[in-house]
């Protein structure tokens, strides 16, 4: 079966590609496997050497890399240049501080003799999304490769050039044939794969339905796995919130990436006392922004990944006014080549309605009014989903301390954006995913906690 890459800006075809087949792939598990026998036994030190030489590789190919990612996924030029460098600092970060992430541990009362090293599990598989080709490869490939693992990675079919460019930039920059690879598959072979003896963990960034199918796999063979899954973010606005800055990020927020992030804004949830003022702040910046050619400097959004995706968001919108949700903004399918689609505002948004319940993968603001504080508690958490969270007040301790406290997410952030760093944990929790990736947690994700305890004779 080929793999097509088509251009979601001008529905032209990029590429084609064939598969591996079963003997390809055989080949590459081997390859990776053979590779983490030499890669584990070097040093920590010798390895961050390796990931200093990958990132610099990456800064050097910055811009035919970024024309790549914009060219099979349709984000801006200036968003792929940042994922880009995003995937170098995340290499040189942990090229710098992945080595105390490893080190031996002696456990407070423990016995004098008695210390934890973290040692690595072998073959990672991992199994990657489009809406960031470059940058979810390296946030769980850097900390495994760091570790001693080694990694092979099936990526979403639409980013297939991508994915070769990933393992020819490994290659380019050093690392060990095998340390890092593509394997050009569909999710039915990679669900099998996780079977395979050779390959010892699992990683997904996916839908919540996919990772439900490899936990259940992994499961049943024994092998830990990280899945970071959907979200519904949301977004609590207090009645103390300045709200021309709130209406500011929440903007940039929701519109990253043409909207496809699984940690974009995606619920904005406003008391009523400040829903008239909060609706006319954001829909001046949503209706401000230029939507057309990702390659031009003067697009800030450009089109949806797949035609397939744009048409299901519209269903949900139009589902989610029939149900008495109502369109401040945009809602109407773009005429044209391409997979466009419009900032769009839903407002009295609520429950039963596809903007409330589920997730909302593009540029699709809704609007949850909430009578009071105590409800938009109420309303943050009533989601399936617990990735990201963020909160707007002028008292930013008030408001941690009440986020800290209402709120079911793996993140929560006052007065900014969610976002990821390298230095810092990332996950979810309910239908979100299950681990952790950056930060130690990343690090430590795929090892094995080995406790030595020694005496002497």
């Amino acid at each position: 079966m080929p793999f097509v890459s088509i251009n979601p800006h001008d529905g032209n075809r990029i590429a084609s590609y064939r598969g591996h087949t079963p003997a390809e792939i055989d080949i590459k598990l081997t390859l990776a496997d053979d590779a983490f026998s030499n890669w584990s036994q070097l040093t920590s030190s010798r390895r961050a050497t390796h990931l200093r030489r990958l990132g610099r590789t990456l800064r050097g190919q910055t811009e035919s890399l970024a024309a790549l990612i914009t060219a099979e996924m349709g984000k801006t030029l200036a968003e792929a240049r940042s994922e880009i460098g995003k995937c170098a600092d995340c290499c040189e970060f942990y090229a710098k501080h992945g080595a105390g992430f490893l080190r031996p541990e002696h456990p407070p009362s423990a016995p004098a003799s008695a210390s934890i090293h973290y040692r690595p599990l072998g073959v990672i598989l991992a199994i990657m999304p489009w809406n960031f080709p470059f940058w979810q490869v390296f946030r769980a490939a850097v900390p495994a490769l760091l570790a001693g693992n080694t990694m092979v990675f099936k990526h979403a079919s639409n980013v297939t050039g991508c994915a070769r460019a990933i393992e020819r930039i490994a290659q380019e920059a050093g690392l060990p044939d095998g340390a890092l690879s593509s394997l050009i598959i569909d999710g039915r072979t990679a669900g099998r794969l996780i079977a395979d003896p050779r390959v010892r963990g699992v990683t997904l960034t996916g839908s919540t339905t996919a990772g439900r199918k490899v936990a259940a796999r992994a499961g049943e063979h024994l092998k830990p796995c990280v899945l970071e899954l959907g979200g519904s973010d949301p977004y609590v606005i207090l009645e103390d919130a300045d709200l021309d800055h709130a209406a500011d990020v929440c903007t940039a927020a929701r519109l990253l990436n043409n909207g496809q992030s699984c940690i974009a804004a995606k619920r904005f949830i406003v008391p009523l006392s400040i829903l008239a003022a909060f609706e006319e702040k954001l829909l001046a910046r949503f209706a401000a922004r230029r939507v057309g050619d990702p390659t031009d400097a003067n697009t800030a959004q450009g089109p949806l990944a797949r035609a397939d995706l744009r048409d299901e968001l519209h269903a949900q919108v139009i589902a989610s006014c029939r149900k008495g949700a109502r369109l401040l903004l945009g809602g109407k399918l773009s005429r044209g080549k391409g997979c466009h689609y419009p900032p769009t505002i839903l407002t009295d948004v609520r429950p039963g309605q596809p903007a409330y319940d589920q997730e909302l993968f593009g540029p699709v603001a809704a609007i949850i009014p909430v009578p009071d504080e105590a409800a938009a508690w109420t309303a943050a958490n009533a989601t399936p989903y617990g990735l990201g969270s963020a909160v707007f007040s002028g008292n930013p301790k008030r408001a941690a301390t009440l986020a800290r406290q209402h709120l079911n997410a793996g993140m929560i952030f006052i007065n900014e954006a969610v976002r990821s760093h390298v230095a810092v944990p990332f996950g979810g929790t309910k239908d979100s995913g299950l681990g952790r990736e950056l930060s130690v947690a990343g690090v430590r994700s795929f090892t094995n906690a080995t406790l030595l305890w020694s005496r002497a004779h």
